[in-house]
């Protein structure tokens, strides 16, 4: 059985525009990068759903998608930037230095929070702009950047938040003007259906939205999958290489600030070693929802189904009283099981072509 109907003949009898090929349903299927994650999600589901009693509550399920929510708001761009070849590894303290920004700013300044919410914004995305041009400028590896924007962040939190609070912690901002409305938008809850659910997993929702229909409908999103598959092809037919790499650091940088005003306004103060490690989770999800090391393959739904699979375990770990020492453990067999699978998925779709 073909996985293509035969070519449809032109008017003097030879082979039509390939374009004009029907695809089969599975052939569609197969190629969905996201396929792999979503089988293995369902197997974590069904797997949890059986050793722990309490998984299938409806307040189990809103605390599962927060943990999800507060990885795949940053999943979802470090995906856009894997497919389009890059690596960001300073994401994770970028979350930190964002909320110590608008910590200190509101509270230095005395000003009211939305000050620092928006002095935080752009100094965040000044700090993705500094990695794409850097990136751009010198040709280096975006591995070597971003380790090296990792390492100054990391002694810039620590190093400045001892320097103006004395501590390694930021000072309550909690009874400053703005405070209750900057909750509202970034650290609030709502309840549906009776189940509780943080604010985080709108945001989350609606940026897997937005990098959807960027990756797909949109020319940047060609653009981004370009650059990803080779760029220096891309290059020669009139992609900007440069400014869509700019863009995509930007990107990571935009969430990078939402979740840090998360951070804050969930806790009112920050702690300046926060963020450490999460740049390698980001990256686990995304790859866990198919998006290629190499570049040029994957999808921002993947890369939520990956940040869902990252909460199913965290939690349901917790709900089947298990030892929580054995999370990363599990957290690796399902990044090298999601892998192998994704690889199975492709190699599947290529042979149907």
């Amino acid at each position: 059985m073909t996985a293509t109907a035969p070519p449809v003949p032109g008017r003097d009898g030879a082979p039509g525009d390939e374009r004009l090929l029907r695809t089969s349903p599975l052939r569609r299927l197969l190629g969905r990068p996201e396929l792999g994650s979503v089988v293995g999600a369902a197997a974590v589901f069904l797997f949890f759903a059986v050793v722990a009693d309490s998984f299938l509550r409806a307040s189990s399920f809103g605390t599962v998608l927060y943990a999800a929510s507060t990885i795949g708001i940053m999943a979802v761009p470090v995906a856009l930037l894997m497919i389009g070849g890059e690596f960001d590894l300073s994401a994770g303290v970028l979350v930190t230095s964002s909320a110590l920004v608008s910590s200190m700013v509101s509270y230095q300044m005395t000003a009211n929070v939305w000050v620092g919410v928006l002095v935080s914004l752009l100094v965040t995305l000044a700090i993705g702009v500094f990695n794409g041009v850097l990136l751009t400028r010198t040709k280096l590896p975006s591995f070597i950047i971003t380790l090296g924007t990792f390492l100054m962040l990391t002694g810039l939190n620590l190093g400045l938040t001892k320097l103006i609070s004395g501590t390694v912690s930021t000072k309550t901002i909690a009874d400053m003007e703005g405070f209750s409305s900057a909750r509202a938008l970034f650290a609030s809850q709502l309840t549906i259906g009776g189940v509780d659910l943080k604010v985080t997993i709108l945001w989350w929702f609606a940026l897997v939205a937005l990098a959807t229909w960027i990756l797909l409908r949109t020319r940047f999103g060609n653009w981004i999958f370009a650059v990803g598959g080779g760029a220096g092809a891309a290059r020669a037919v009139g992609v900007p290489v440069r400014t869509t790499r700019i863009g995509l650091y930007m990107g990571v940088a935009f969430c990078a600030w939402v979740s840090g005003q998360h951070l804050l306004f969930s806790f009112d103060v920050v702690q300046s070693g926060e963020g450490v490690g999460n740049e390698l989770i980001y990256i686990i999800a995304a790859v866990i929802g198919g998006c290629l090391i190499t570049g040029g393959y994957g999808s921002a739904i993947g890369s939520a189904v990956g940040a869902f699979i990252f909460g199913m375990t965290s939690k349901g770990i917790v709900y089947a009283e298990w030892n929580p020492d054995w999370f990363k453990f599990f957290l690796g067999a399902m990044l090298l099981l999601a892998t192998l699978l994704n690889a199975w998925v492709r190699k599947r779709a290529e042979a149907t072509k």
